[in-house]
């Protein structure tokens, strides 16, 4: 797994998560001023974590996507190692 600078917007954010905090797009832009929490989300799956994103409706009816910091599945974990096997990964 990539090192997280936790100086920078994505770690600031992947500690939040870390701490089980779940982060919606609103949430990230007050409390660090990130304006594309996806984006920031992709860098943590990048880094070799699972970031899940889930829909709900908010109190006010409106769709939000809320980030959290998760636990891969049986069946994503072997397909890293498919994937690995038939070197299809940056690493060996």
């Amino acid at each position: 797994m990539k090192r997280i600078n936790l100086e920078t917007k994505t770690g600031k954010i992947f500690a939040a998560l870390q701490k089980g905090d779940k982060l919606t797009a609103s949430d990230a832009a007050h409390r660090f001023g990130v304006k594309n929490l996806s984006a920031e989300a992709s860098r943590i799956r990048q880094a070799g974590y699972a970031v899940y994103a889930n829909s709900r409706k908010a109190g006010n009816g409106v769709q939000v996507t809320e980030y959290e910091l998760g636990r891969p599945s049986r069946e994503i974990v072997a397909l890293g190692y498919m994937a690995k096997n038939l070197g299809l990964t940056l690493t060996a």
